[in-house]
């Protein structure tokens, strides 16, 4: 796809293919496959930074301004210092339009890439009224569908839930233990043997539901360094989140860490609902969509 110059730093910008609302990640040389929605918490570039990129085969993107190629105004050439003084003048204009609130935040896209804690949540709504959500009745919560390049999850139940829904999509087709790799946002309630027993066991539950998915569905060995454990409270219900970074090498595997966490929350009803988001390393510049999400759940 095209709308990227070829020098353009690697960061969010609007998706070239027109989807309203929706950004895609440029890493310098190329677009990825994924696309979420703007919002507060993502910075996104304001435009191109260069030439269209022409992906091979299609025509180059148009520009938001004027045609490539297209004239200067004749008054340029007579009035070279007067020009000069104008564009100085339109140029202070701009930055100060694109800089009022309101508009596009400054671009911290390389600083979500870095390892390390996440940044704290942002202010407002996480996504853009009107988007999708996907509705888990068997849990009793709801949260963002997070666009194109995800999809409905069908790869069976989950461990730790007696039913799982939600949206994923494949990192790494065949790896060494002959499936897939994944980035996911799923959900469901939680199953009977992870001891759950009231709002007193929320965080004891999430422990052992953390420690559950780290056995079942990592690369072993494994190191892992827990980023949050913390008490929360989701639409008015007492929850509990623990998030953690693992990191491995083992070898046929593209990812050598992952970033994790667990939303556990009481929503009144024998079982608990648990929210499970993961994002391989490989797709770092989506590490921001977990606080996005965390802070987009509704309770039914």
């Amino acid at each position: 796809m095209t709308g990227v110059g070829q020098d353009a730093a690697p960061g969010w910008y609007p998706d070239p293919g027109g989807a309203t609302g929706m950004v895609r990640w440029w890493d310098g040389l190329g677009w990825s496959d994924v696309m979420m929605p703007a919002g507060p918490g993502v910075a996104v570039h304001s435009g191109p930074a260069g030439p269209p990129a022409p992906a091979p085969g299609s025509a180059p993107a148009e520009l938001p301004a004027t045609p490539p190629g297209s004239p200067r105004p004749s008054s340029f050439g007579l009035w070279a210092a007067a020009g000069a003084v104008l564009v100085l003048v339109v140029a202070v204009v701009v930055s100060v339009l694109w800089l009022r609130p309101g508009t596009t935040a400054p671009d911290r896209s390389a600083a979500a890439q870095q390892p390390g804690p996440p940044p704290p949540p942002s202010a407002g709504p996480a996504f853009p009224p009107g988007t999708v959500r996907i509705i888990d009745e068997a849990a009793g919560i709801s949260y963002p569908y997070l666009g194109e390049g995800w999809q409905e999850f069908d790869l069976g139940v989950q461990m730790e839930t007696t039913s799982t829904a939600g949206q994923y999509f494949t990192t790494q087709e065949d790896t060494p233990d002959g499936g897939i790799f994944i980035s996911q946002c799923t959900s469901g309630p939680v199953a009977e043997w992870y001891g759950w027993a009231g709002p007193s066991t929320l965080r004891s539950t999430t422990q052992g539901l953390a420690d559950s998915v780290r056995a079942n569905y990592y690369p072993v060995p494994n190191e892992r360094e827990v980023l949050r454990d913390e008490p929360r409270t989701v639409d008015g219900h007492a929850a509990h989140l623990y998030e953690f970074a693992l990191t491995w090498d083992v070898q046929g595997y593209d990812a050598s860490g992952e970033r994790a966490a667990l939303l556990l929350i009481d929503v009144g009803r024998p079982a608990p609902a648990l929210l499970y988001v993961s994002i391989p390393n490989t797709h770092a510049e989506l590490y921001g969509v977990i606080d996005r999400v965390i802070e987009s759940v509704d309770v039914l």
